[in-house]
């Protein structure tokens, strides 16, 4: 089936093989500033980051790059937002959305690397940027790096214990040492996004504003466990992350949600429509509560 959305996976191709090595240190000179994320990561916390084009999300996914490898851990969930590319996919999501039950859909479950299950994941971008970075940073490693565990999880509907493959992630959390990270973008926003002319912003003009507010909101709804409310919120902001943030809630419990960077980036390029047409990226922490 024809895509719904642009191919992203080959524009990000493109943005990382335009960079230089100044470039990619450049990320990571940048990514100290947020301190030792590392102890949310020790704390059996979570980090989320995002999968906006790399110059203007690379700091932050740099930043959970370093977190996991100064971290204490041998291995890493990181939990990708598998879009929906195919009529496939997006039936399902809007069946889902609408309260249907995600167990009669073909999809339903998580996907990755190593599964014998459907292999929808092998056209995904969205932890590419991540993987990059990943790799990059292990050139220059002493020790050997943590296993990296990819994994796609799709329709949790309000229920991600229910999700076929949820059991694999709870037995590496309890037998191994072992750091949650996920992708996702949580807000979009503007005409390509079917924003009304009336109520769009650009970023400098409130937007950003705006999605603080709604990411913020997210987040505090997820921190309760009200999964259902949070899909809907997710439909409503149009976050990707409906489905990743349910299993990292799943996974480490109660948290503190901290939006730690917020950056926009613009979408008029890959959408062909006017401004304003963009989407937030946010590094956002998952600290367990005091």
């Amino acid at each position: 089936m024809t895509s719904r959305i642009p191919d992203f996976k080959v524009i990000a191709a493109n943005q990382r093989s335009s960079l230089s090595a100044h470039d990619v240190d450049g990320f990571f000179e940048r990514a100290r500033d947020f301190g030792p994320l590392w102890m949310t990561l020790n704390e059996r916390g979570a980090l989320l980051f995002p999968h906006v084009g790399i110059a203007v999300g690379g700091h932050q996914i740099a930043a959970v790059v370093d977190a996991v490898l100064a971290s204490n851990v041998d291995a890493v969930i990181a939990l990708g937002v598998l879009h929906a590319r195919t009529e496939e996919l997006e039936t399902a999501r809007v069946r889902v959305a609408n309260g249907g039950d995600p167990s009669r859909e073909a999809c339903w479950g998580i996907q990755g690397p190593g599964l014998a299950r459907r292999k929808d994941w092998e056209q995904e971008f969205s932890l590419d940027h991540f993987c990059f970075l990943w790799e990059e940073a292990g050139k220059t490693r002493q020790r050997s790096m943590p296993e990296l565990v990819m994994r796609f999880p799709y329709l949790a509907g309000g229920h991600p214990e229910r999700l076929p493959g949820i059991d694999e992630l709870e037995s590496i959390l309890r037998t191994r040492r072992t750091a949650v990270i996920a992708t996702g973008d949580l807000f979009h926003h503007g005409i390509a996004y079917g924003t009304t002319p009336e109520g769009a912003r650009s970023p400098e003009g409130g937007g950003l504003d705006l999605a603080r507010v709604a990411i913020t909101r997210g987040l505090n709804i997820l921190a309760l466990g009200q999964y259902a409310a949070y899909n809907r919120h997710s439909v409503e902001t149009k976050s990707d992350a409906r489905d990743v943030g349910q299993v990292v809630r799943h996974l480490i419990g109660p948290f503190d949600g901290r939006i730690l960077d917020l950056v926009a980036e613009d979408m008029t390029g890959p959408y062909q429509q006017p401004a304003p047409s963009w989407v937030a990226g946010a590094l956002v922490s998952f600290q367990p509560p005091a």
